[in-house]
């Protein structure tokens, strides 16, 4: 794996995961975001509530939207969810959805590491928050500079 963010996908990579975002995003109010970067200056924790605050992602009407943060040089990944989603999931949600992602992300799996992330996400969503989708944002952000899992 190349600690490059440029390199981290493909472009069809990356189309396959704002697909993912998009049809995990269907028929619920919640929102689905990923966030790749190449280093985090902060506790990996601290940047992605950092990033979701800065993206305002608190801002869903039932404080349901969930960030996949992931920091390609430091091999480490956040998933951040919001109070309302947090409180409807159960308890093992964050810990085997962080344990899917890992599993693909240590065999270099990126790409479906992230679409089964997005995807477990929009179940729950799902499940728990039926409406209509909102205003579509963009779904995958990269920047090249700029509780934790690794891969």
């Amino acid at each position: 794996m190349s600690d490059n963010v440029e390199s981290f996908l493909s472009a069809s990579e990356e189309q396959e995961i704002i697909s993912a975002i998009r049809k995990a995003e269907q028929n619920t109010s919640g929102e689905i975001r990923v966030h790749i970067e190449h280093t985090a200056s902060l506790a990996h924790y601290d940047r992605a509530k950092e990033i979701f605050a800065a993206l305002k992602m608190y801002n869903t009407q039932q404080r349901n939207a969930v960030l996949l943060y992931i920091a390609v040089k430091d091999h480490a990944f956040v998933i951040f969810g919001d109070k309302g989603i947090d409180a409807v999931v159960s308890d093992d949600f964050w810990d085997s959805t962080k344990d899917a992602i890992q599993d693909h992300f240590k065999k270099g799996e990126f790409k479906t590491g992230i679409v089964t992330g997005v995807l477990k996400a929009g179940e729950e969503l799902k499940a728990t928050f039926l409406g209509i989708q909102g205003i579509e944002m963009s779904c995958l952000t990269k920047y090249p500079k700029g509780d934790e899992n690794v891969f």
